[in-house]
C-alpha cells in the first residue's frame, strides 16, 4: 500500500511541476467597462520596395555597357528566350506575379537593358555593389538570384522574351 501511495504522490508532484510555467509573477490586466482594449500598433520599418522602384540609366554591374534594342520584337529571339526562361528561371520566378524573385513583367520600364542583362549574367557581383540589387535581395527575404552560367546570346534571348511581357 505504501508502494502505491508513494507512486501516487510522485504523479501527483510531477503533474504539479509541469503544469507551472516557472514564472512568479503576477500579470494583472483591467479594462475599464465601455472602453476596448488599444492594440499595439506594430513596429513599420520604410521599406522601399525595389521591384517598383524605376531607374532606366543604372547600367549596372557586369560585362554589358551598352546594349541597343531593336524598334520591333524579335519573335524568333523571344520564343528562344521563353523556352531558356522555362528551363532556367522558373524555379524562382513567374512571368507575371512574385514568386521567390520578382515577376520580370513591365521590367524594361523600370530597368536598362544592361541592367537586366547584367543582373542575368552577373548576379553575385550585383547583389554585392550595385544599390537595386542589393535591395531587392532585401525585398527578397535575402534570396540571391542564382548564376545560371548563361551566354551573353542566352541572356540576351530571355530579355527578348521580356520585351514581350506586359
Amino acid at each position: 500500500m505504501k508502494q502505491y501511495i508513494y507512486i501516487f504522490v510522485l504523479i501527483c508532484s510531477s503533474i504539479f511541476i509541469s503544469c507551472g510555467d516557472g514564472n512568479t509573477e503576477k500579470k494583472s490586466e483591467s479594462i475599464k467597462i465601455g472602453t476596448t482594449p488599444k492594440e499595439e500598433s506594430p513596429v513599420t520599418t520604410q521599406k522601399s520596395d525595389a521591384s517598383s522602384m524605376i531607374d532606366l540609366t543604372n547600367k549596372g554591374i557586369g560585362p554589358i555597357k551598352s546594349l541597343t534594342l531593336g524598334a520591333t520584337i524579335d519573335d524568333a529571339l523571344a520564343l528562344k528566350g521563353q523556352e531558356n526562361f522555362k528551363l532556367k528561371c522558373t524555379a524562382c520566378h513567374k512571368p507575371d506575379k512574385k514568386f521567390i524573385g520578382p515577376a520580370p513583367t513591365g521590367i524594361l520600364e523600370r530597368r536598362s537593358p544592361e541592367w537586366i542583362m547584367n543582373m542575368i549574367l552577373n548576379p553575385q557581383e550585383m547583389v554585392e555593389k550595385d544599390p537595386i540589387a542589393k535591395q531587392l535581395l532585401i525585398d527578397n527575404n535575402g534570396s540571391p538570384m542564382a548564376n545560371q552560367s548563361l551566354t551573353e546570346e542566352e541572356a540576351r534571348s530571355i530579355l527578348e522574351y521580356f520585351r514581350t511581357l506586359k
